[in-house]
């Protein structure tokens, strides 16, 4: 068996690729219904209900769906250019820490300088804090050629091992009895809800006008196409006068930014503070996001929501027949890996010899 390059790829095959991954993934999350004892069209309709019934359902879907737009933007301008970022968790927590050191109310009362003032550098500085931790792998990766899997992934364990020490140290609240968090952001700092007496804020805009700028970039601009020429071949792109090395820095900062920035949000619009529990692996679903999205940034929002929506629609469901939770993870990672598969057959076709 082998794998022959497809010379073109029929309008029909594109349609039935999609099609096709979510028949695969409905048989397999239905196969796991039955073995739990479950009716599948119950089960399946209460997790749509769950994740999109409601008002209150629905705004649950985009709060969750917010810090996973940003760091799936954050993995799919690193892997566009083949800067394969797996320490989007680590960016966010350091992001997350960085607002809080900025905005927080240390001492009770905080920096005291205007709002307006205040907030773009709470927001700056948690950009520059993802940025600046995903700078040194970038680097050592375009000079000594380190694999930046590896210094992404131990830099996550290593942010996580500081901010535990902050929390229980410089950072910590002293009125939370005990508790590791951190002091909580000035009330200014925080970000409007879009919707009255629910979880979901303004950080949704953020999001979706971060996701439409990513794709005008891709497009429109030189650095756009920079990107896409050093993720094809970079040697090919230097050998055309691609600056590669600044090329691969450019974007692990607005990689780091992106994750940095979903820290900061998460801080401003949901938690108020930070706990070491604030994120339940945003960083690494947003490799999956990325993925579902095969790198574009406007699918990042269709992929972001589609998950929050099986993980929000999984906790009704569960509780209403007693199917566990995990079924969530199941049909997220059946997505994924039969949508992989099936943009793989759109371009090759498997050959029996």
């Amino acid at each position: 068996m082998r794998l022959e390059k497809r010379n073109h790829s029929s309008p029909a095959a594109l349609v039935m690729a999609p099609v096709g991954a979510v028949l695969f993934t409905l048989l397999v999350s239905s196969l796991l219904v039955l073995w739990a004892g479950a009716p599948v069209a119950q089960t399946f309709g209460l997790l749509f209900k769950g994740a999109f019934g409601s008002v209150f359902a629905l705004s649950e879907t985009f709060t969750r769906a917010i810090p996973l737009i940003l760091t799936g933007l954050a993995a799919t301008v690193a892997f566009k250019a083949r800067l394969f970022n797996i320490g989007a968790e680590g960016q966010l927590y350091a992001g997350a820490l960085a607002a809080v050191a900025v905005g927080g109310l240390h001492g009770g009362t905080g920096i005291e300088w205007p709002a307006w003032l205040l907030f773009p550098l709470m927001m700056g500085a948690a950009a520059l804090a993802g940025a600046l931790l995903l700078l040194g792998p970038a680097l050592m990766k375009a000079r000594l050629g380190v694999d930046e899997v590896v210094t992404t992934l131990l830099l996550n364990f290593i942010v996580l091992l500081g901010v535990g020490a902050l929390l229980d140290g410089a950072m910590k609240d002293p009125t939370a009895m005990g508790w590791p968090q951190s002091v909580a952001l000035q009330p200014a700092m925080e970000l409007a809800k879009l919707v009255e007496r629910t979880r979901v804020h303004t950080g949704l805009l953020w999001a979706v006008g971060l996701a439409v700028l990513l794709w005008a970039l891709f497009k429109y601009t030189v650095l756009g196409f920079d990107i896409r020429a050093t993720g094809a071949n970079a040697r090919a792109a230097a050998f055309a006068g691609v600056p590669v090395t600044r090329t691969v820095v450019l974007v692990a900062c607005l990689s780091g930014a992106l994750a940095g920035l979903a820290g900061a949000i998460e801080v401003a619009g949901r938690t108020g503070y930070v706990t070491l529990d604030m994120s339940p692996g945003y960083g690494y679903s947003g490799i999956v996001i990325a993925m579902l999205a095969a790198l574009h940034p406007l699918g990042v929002l269709v992929a972001s929501v589609f998950v929050a929506g099986v993980l929000v629609g999984a906790d009704s469901m569960s509780r209403a027949v007693g199917v566990p939770t995990y079924i969530a993870d199941v049909i997220v990672a059946a997505s994924l890996l039969s949508v992989l598969v099936a943009t793989l057959l759109t371009q090759y076709r498997v050959r029996w010899q």
